[in-house]
Formats: structure tokens, sequence, C-alpha cells
């Protein structure tokens, strides 16, 4: 067991002195040099920033020791000497890589690239996997590119109709939040689809208030009344679209009589929705489901997608579909099966063009590796991974069923984390690295709308912090790695060019000048004379025949149904305030007098496959049959169905008990 360190009051790297573990008192042998190679004499113990700030590398002399100051030297090449051990006795891919999904793309890149280059790994992946992959895989299966929204942010002010399916914007997403209120005051019509009557609800034109987990049959339901009552767009549907045919038998049996009963929406509410969306000039479908899911969370995507298409929206001027769900990795080569660019790893042409710019030999490129959700559970267990690397990831917060998690990585041989705050996950690792923040470095990053933004370095950096770019440098010199890892941002970002180049999420003509210049660049741009792509489809979609997939799915409703010893339906999603720190449950007031519990109390959730202690909040905004929680927060425990690639985290059914 890996002891866990003590926040201390003292900040070495402010006034370098040391303390010893569980004590205020100033150690007389402690060193000016915050950065020295201490040894037994300069233990710092659980030295942390008082700021929360990780200052000094930390390490475990062995197993059950205590976190320990030590330098970057000693830190570094301990990380090394584990990778090398564990890679003789077990292979290549015994030692995985995550990063965090708010990763610059020149970090996200560089790490890619080191697995698969430093490390020959193919368990590279991103923590923005568990959360984006429905939209993603929805996206690319219906359009051949998962960009988020493929029209600029701007749109959505000058869109004159939206149905935006789950996601709470004014809570979460307050920047896309102003682009619905300019929508609403320049006289456009919002439509929300949630079961709660959330902050973003309130403002709505019109509430659709479903059954948490019935969204799916929603959707195939609208397009079922705009095919009855002749509002499709017939010859969008003959000239962009293929299999639509198929979908139209399928979302033929969801009448609006059927539909009422899964989703408890009256019909009426229903067609209201669906002429609104038709009749307007500019509409977008924009939906956050796929940012968490359930097991048919891509299915659901897909169905709204279809709707979308039927309407003859997507790479219409001022119209389309899009996902609420943007994250870094995706088309930089940090992802499971892709190489950077967005190219699949499996694909000869993609591997040889990579393998070119790196310089190394396309055979000596791993194939595809675990996706995230797969890659924690498979940390420890016979024939996987026995060591890994995070940067920038808290996955016992951040992941589904956190306590399955911390035995995963409590059965590594090795943990090494690269983090500027002392996370959950950190204070479980052998090495921990003190890494620069986001206000501290330069790189660009891209948003929502896939426009490449460069963000400057604003504060400097802390004499004993290093740059995520400068710790992968600094391993891949350690494991004689081929070809050059640059630990300049810009050198970066122009070997990042060159490897998407041609790819679907080309970048080969973004310049660090040409950002600044133009207050960002929209991808896929592939030359330097090219103005960027803002709007994507609008002459074709990049799949084999140009024209959109559209895919029947049926409604199967919650792998979890409630029942009579988990009665409540239990609905996830983000909190912008709790973030990931406290867990609190919110229920409607007539559910609390029943079950004689009051605000500020503390119960047990319980579901199927854990619990977890929370803080009661009172609401008239949510069901009587449902509750709601932030999805993570540390120590959480929820329902996880162990089936799907992505866990079932958004939708459960659950009890509540008074916590004794």
């Amino acid at each position: 067991m890996r002891p866990t360190p003590t926040h201390c009051p003292y900040c070495a790297l402010q006034c370098g002195t040391l303390v010893d573990a569980g004590t205020a008192t100033p150690r007389e042998d402690a060193p000016g040099d915050a950065g020295a190679a201490y040894g037994p004499a300069w233990t710092a113990g659980e030295l942390l920033c008082a700021s929360d700030r990780l200052t000094v590398p930390l390490m475990r002399l062995h197993r059950n020791a205590p976190l320990q100051a030590v330098s970057w030297e000693a830190a570094l090449d301990r990380i090394a000497g584990e990778i090398r051990r564990i890679q003789r006795a077990s292979g290549p891919d015994a030692v995985a890589v995550l990063g965090g999904g708010g990763l610059t793309n020149e970090k996200a890149y560089q790490l890619g690239k080191f697995a698969r280059v430093a490390l020959r790994t193919a368990n590279v992946d991103y923590n923005g996997r568990s959360r984006a992959s429905s939209a993603a895989v929805a996206q690319n299966r219906a359009f051949g590119l998962d960009r988020g929204l493929p029209v600029p942010v701007t749109d959505v002010a000058e869109a004159d109709t939206i149905l935006l399916v789950g996601g709470d914007v004014a809570e979460t997403m307050p920047a896309f939040a102003r682009q619905l209120a300019a929508q609403r005051e320049r006289g456009g019509t919002l439509i929300v689809v949630d079961s709660r009557e959330t902050a973003t609800a309130r403002q709505a034109d019109l509430h659709l208030q479903l059954t948490p987990g019935t969204d799916l049959a929603l959707a195939n339901g609208l397009l079922h009344l705009a095919m009855t009552e002749g509002l499709t767009d017939e010859a969008y549907v003959r000239r962009r679209t293929s299999g639509f045919a198929a979908v139209r038998r399928s979302a033929g049996t969801y009448g609006p009589e059927r539909v009422e009963r899964i989703t408890r929406v009256p019909a009426d509410r229903l067609r209201e929705a669906v002429r609104l969306l038709s009749l307007a000039p500019r509409a977008l479908v924009l939906t956050a489901r796929g940012e968490e899911r359930h097991a048919a969370e891509t299915d659901t995507v897909t169905a709204f997608i279809n709707l979308a298409l039927g309407l003859g929206l997507p790479g219409r001027a001022g119209s389309g579909f899009g996902c609420l769900t943007g994250r870094g990795g995706r088309e930089y080569g940090q992802k499971a099966d892709r190489l950077p660019g967005y190219r699949r790893i499996d694909d000869p042409a993609a591997r040889e063009h990579v393998a070119r710019v790196w310089g190394v030999d396309p055979a000596d490129l791993p194939g595809a590796g675990l996706p995230a959700t797969e890659l924690l559970r498979a940390l420890g267990t016979p024939g996987g991974p026995r060591a890994l690397l995070l940067f920038g990831a808290d996955p016992v917060v951040s992941a589904p069923d956190s306590a399955r998690i911390e035995e995963r990585l409590e059965a590594l041989d090795f943990l090494a984390v690269a983090d500027f705050v002392p996370s959950e996950t950190a204070l479980r690792a052998d090495v921990v690295l003190p890494t620069t923040q986001w206000a501290e470095e330069t790189g660009t990053v891209t948003n929502l709308e896939g426009r490449v933004l460069l963000r400057r370095a604003a504060l400097p950096k802390p004499p004993t912090a290093r740059g995520d770019l400068e710790i992968i440098a600094a391993l891949a010199g350690r494991l004689d790695a081929p070809g050059r890892f640059s630990a300049e941002p810009a050198e970066v970002f122009d070997e990042l060019r060159a490897a998407s180049a041609g790819g679907v999420a080309d970048y080969s003509g973004i310049t660090y000048e040409r950002i600044a210049a133009e207050t960002g660049v929209f991808w896929p741009c592939p030359g330097e004379d090219h103005p960027g792509t803002p709007r994507v489809f609008l002459n074709r979609f990049p799949t084999a025949d140009g024209r959109a997939r559209a895919v029947p799915v049926e409604h199967r409703g919650p792998e979890e149904e409630t029942c009579g010893d988990y009665p409540l339906h239990l609905t996830t999603g983000r909190a912008l305030a709790r973030h990931a720190t406290e867990a609190y449950v919110e229920l409607h007031p007539d559910l609390a007098g029943r079950l004689d519990v009051a605000e500020g109390s503390t119960v047990r959730v319980t579901g199927r496959a854990g619990g977890a202690v929370a803080r009661v909040r009172l609401t008239e905004t949510i069901r009587r049959d449902m509750v709601f929680m932030p999805y993570r927060w540390a120590g959480a425990a929820l329902p996880d169905d162990p089936a799907p690639r992505v866990p079932e985290v958004t939708v459960g059914a659950v009890r509540i008990d008074k916590d004794e």
C-alpha cells in the first residue's frame, strides 16, 4: 500500500524551508535550494505546497515508503529505469501512457509520439475518451469527421431555432451560453431536451422534460412527425445522404402516442418542437449526449443526427448538427487508434507518412492499443500494463468507478504522475513530477468549433517546475529514442503540422503567426494560402461517396431499469463550481419528504454496482422520481456497467437511505 501524503502548511518553493512530516516545524538542516538532490538527511517527508501546488519532484524509495523530495535527475532516472526494467520483463505494451484532455496540442502530440517511438507501446490514450467517445463514434460513422461543432460558434447566435439535447450549458459552459443568450435576444427560438429543469431549460421557449434514458425514442419520434407532416427535406435526403430508406422504416414505428408513453413528453409538445425546428430558415441540432453516456449513447447521438439529416441541416449554411463535447487529443495522435491528422493507425499510408516525419521505420510503430476506459481496467491484470505514466490526468477522480480504479493503480508495479497539483492520483504515485500550469506556458489549443488558438505564457514558471515537453524530451533522451524530441512549443507545433498534412484534421497550413494575426485558424487547413474551414460539409462529407450515412437505431432504454430495490432514476452531469470536488444529491422536496430527509443532511445513494454518501440539496426543478448527482468527485463509486466500452454513468437506478 502506498502511503498517502498529508498536506503541509509550508511552501518549499516560496521560502526554501523543508518541514518534517506531520509537523509545522522548519528543519535546521533544510537546504536553501529546493531543487537539490536530497539524501536521507534532507527528506521532505510529506512536503506539499500550502497552495496545493507541487513544487519539487517527489519519490518513494520503495512501495511502502512516503513520498520525499528528490532532484529532477533522480526522479527522471528512476522513471527511465523502471520503464526499462518492466519492458524487458513484460514487453513494450507493459508500459502505458495516459494524457489529459486539457493538454496543449503540442503536448498531446508529443506524448503520442513518445509512447509510440520512445516506448513503442500501443497503450496510449487520453482521459477525454471516457467521456466523448460516443459522440465521436456517431459523428465519424455519419459524417466521416468528428469536430464537435462543424460551424463557428457565432452561428449559434444567428440561428433561428436551436434544439439543445442535454447539457446545462448555462452552468457548465458560460462562454457558449452567451451565444444562446444572443440568439434569444435577436428573437431566436430555443428548445431544450432535458430530464431536469436546469438553468438552461428555464431559458427555453420549449422544454421537453423527458424520462431519463429515453432521448433516442424522442429523436425517432420527432423524425417520424417530420416525415408524416411533410416537413423533411426530400431533395437534400436524395442528394446528400445514403441509407435513409432504412431510417425511414425504423422511425416510422415511433408514432407520437408511443413516444409519449416512453418519454412522458406530451405529443402536442413533440409536434410543436418539430415544426419550430423544420420551418426555421437556419436551425441547429446540438447535443451534449456522448459527453457521458449510457450503453446506447452512440445510437442516441445517431438518432439526433438522423433527425438533422432528415431536415436537411448538416452542410447547409447557417444550419447543422453538432456535439458539445470538445476534447483535446483526437486530432494529434494521442488516441489509441489514431495517428496525427486523425489518421487511422491501421492505414499503411498513414503509418508511412507519420513514420517519415518521425524518422522511424513504419514497421516499428505499434498498432492500436486499448482505449482509455479499457486501459484503466486492464492495469495490473495478467497480460495488462504493469506501469503507467500520467500527464495531466486524475483518473481516481475523473474515471468511472473510482474504487476499482484505485485497486488497479495499486496493482501496478510502477506509477509516475506529472501534474502541477497533488491530485488524488498523484498522491498514490511512486514518482511525482511538478509541471507548469496553463498560465505559465505557451502553446496552442483547439476549441469546440475547431479553431486553433495560441495561448502565450502570462506568468513566469516556478523555478523548480518543468513543462511537459521538457519532461518528455528528457525521458526520450534517457531511453535513447530515435528522432528528435524538442522542448520548444513552436518547434513541436511545426512537426505536428508536417505529421498531420494530408489527414482529415490537416494542420499543415496553420502557423503561430497566422493564429495570432487571424485570432485563430479553423482546421482542416491544408496550406498556408488556405483560409481554413470554419464550416465543414458545405459541398460534400468526407466519406467515400461524399454523402452522410443515415443509420437506423432503436430505443432500448437504459441498462439499469428502476425496480422495488432501486426505485429512483439517477442522472449525472457536470457542475461547474463543484466539478470533481464535493458529492451532493439533488432531490425534489416531495421525494425528500417521503424519505424523511432534509436539506443539508447526508444520505447514502446506492446502485447495483456501488454507492456513495452525499449531502442533500432540495430543488423543485427535478422530477419526483429521479435524483441528480455531479458525475465525478473523489471517492465516488457509482453504478458502472462493465459490458460497454464506455461505462454507463449518465443513467442508473438507485435507492436513497439515511446515512447512519
